[in-house]
């Protein structure tokens, strides 16, 4: 029996096919995984699953219903939680589930009256709090809550009125290891034997949580099945998805062979120095030490909120530490913070550039002020957009880019002055596969030419280039090693069961 079933979808927004001729059928009472890049038509296909979008060419049946002609009467059996969830961050959680809860008319009251056999929209509304864990914040602001916490909110507020079929655009993306586990453990636990649940996601290693998953390429889909069929293991599967989309060929990268690197005589480039950050009683950093030498990749490990991106921006010279102090070259970064952040190029969580301007001009906006003379800007960028392969794309917004050159030109910016030190913030969040293998190519090359590279991700796999890990929770270092050496203090076979374990342990 299936719930959902596409045959020959196609969506057109002008002349890009954001999908092209799809067909899917969805077993109901499963939970059915789709897995691609950001742009691989995923949100496209969810929302003309709903009757968000129409489709261009196609036909489409969910539940019974066509949501072309029928959406009015399809959206009572659904629930759908966006990418960007419109949770209200000036309400409490307890708030926000109420809201929610009265916006799909589901009065407690009346419910109670009508049925025996109902506990309640109010026992749903308690039953939905221990699941989530929320039971302790929830007169917390919604907008005072984790990554990891605001995604729960979400499912939570999206499961009420017990819909048929479920339907969750990426709500694990940035979202550390644990909490997509827990994510899914929860979905499962709150949803019956009949909930169909189609739930899409970017991360590769989610697959063998679905019980069926869909991988999608630039609108199309290049397998259908059990996870197991394609891959029995993480690796297994990611590899055989790259063969699909075509292969990957490591070749020697360009942007390293045209950097240009400073020769120093400082050994130890970066230093945290009893770094901390207060914000009252509350400590986002906490006596947070370490070391990292020349042309290291030094990999900053830890679930949301644990004050990884507060350690980037302190280090920045972004943020003022309340105690201790980081170097960066030898330099105290509270006393010289700008002689300090001359020698990094930091690429932001968030794509941060202009994104009216151009490819070209956000270059010679950065080439001007990291100090680069005003004669040679315009040469120098031209190099840059040449090394970088954005020729074709350079007279474009940056606001118009797909996310993986949005992703180069970010680095192309980090780099443009050549500094001895780059800090990445979760910079391969979002991009496909291929893509994430040939960004760290990139890195792992510009290190072997010495420039030292500080990098956060949740990509565990990614965990696996670097030389060493400071793992962190609440605020604090648990863990510093190689990958090796930590994969042995957890008795774990992989940097994702380590994570876990480690963070587990360091909680009893």
């Amino acid at each position: 029996m299936y719930a959902v079933t596409i045959e020959n979808l196609t969506k057109k927004f002008g002349k890009t096919i954001a999908i092209d001729n799809l067909s899917l059928t969805v077993q109901k009472g499963k939970i059915t995984g789709i897995i691609g890049a950001d742009g691989a038509g995923k949100t496209t296909l969810l929302r003309t699953m709903i009757g968000l979008l129409l489709p261009s060419e196609g036909t489409i049946n969910v539940l019974g219903f066509d949501p072309k002609t029928q959406k009015d009467d399809l959206n009572p059996h659904i629930g759908y939680m966006p990418q960007k969830f419109g949770l209200y961050e000036d309400l409490t959680v307890i708030e926000n589930i109420k809201l929610f809860s009265k916006l799909k008319g589901l009065d407690s009251g009346k419910k109670k009256k009508e049925s025996h056999s109902d506990s309640g929209e109010q026992d749903r509304i308690e039953q939905m709090l221990e699941f989530t864990s929320l039971t302790p914040f929830k007169k917390r602001l919604a907008g005072a809550l984790s990554g990891g916490m605001k995604q729960k909110l979400g499912l939570a507020c999206t499961l009420l009125g017990k819909p048929e079929l479920l339907i969750l655009d990426e709500p694990s993306v940035g979202v550390d290891p644990i909490s997509r586990a827990d994510l899914i453990q929860m979905v499962r636990q709150m949803i019956t034997p009949q909930t169909t649940v189609i739930w899409s996601t970017a991360y590769l290693d989610e697959a063998h949580e679905f019980d069926d998953v869909a991988v999608m390429d630039h609108g199309s889909i290049i397998y259908c099945g059990k996870p197991y069929e394609l891959g029995s293991t993480p690796e297994e599967f990611e590899n055989k998805v790259i063969e699909l989309m075509g292969g990957y060929k490591k070749e020697a990268s360009q942007i390293a062979e045209n950097y240009v690197y400073k020769e120093t005589d400082i050994d130890l480039t970066v230093e945290a120095d009893c770094l901390e950050k207060r914000y009252g009683d509350f400590f986002a950093v906490k006596n947070n030490t370490f070391k990292i030498r020349k042309g290291e990749i030094f990999g900053l490990l830890g679930p949301n909120g644990a004050g990884k991106s507060t350690s980037f921006k302190m280090m920045c010279g972004l943020a003022r530490p309340t105690g201790g102090t980081a170097r960066i070259m030898g330099i105290d970064i509270t006393k010289h913070p700008e002689k300090a952040r001359a020698n990094i190029g930091y690429m932001a969580q968030k794509f941060s550039l202009y994104g009216s301007l151009t490819i070209r001009e956000n270059l010679e906006f950065f080439a001007q002020i990291y100090g680069n003379s005003p004669k040679g800007i315009h040469q120098k960028v031209s190099e840059v957009i040449a090394v970088f392969g954005l020729k074709e794309y350079e007279n474009t917004k940056a606001e118009e880019l797909p996310l993986g050159l949005k992703q180069r030109l970010s680095m192309a910016a980090a780099l443009i002055h050549n500094p001895p030190i780059l800090f990445l913030d979760e910079p391969t969040s979002g991009v496909d596969v291929i893509t994430r293998r040939d960004f760290w190519n990139h890195i792992t090359s510009l290190s072997k030419k010495g420039v030292t590279i500080l990098v956060t991700t949740h990509f565990m796999d990614e965990a696996e280039y670097c030389d060493r890990i400071s793992l962190f929770y609440k605020g604090q270092t648990i863990a510093v090693g190689t990958p090796e050496e930590l994969k042995r203090q957890a008795e774990a076979p992989d940097m994702k069961t380590a994570f876990v374990r480690l963070i587990s342990n360091s909680q009893l």
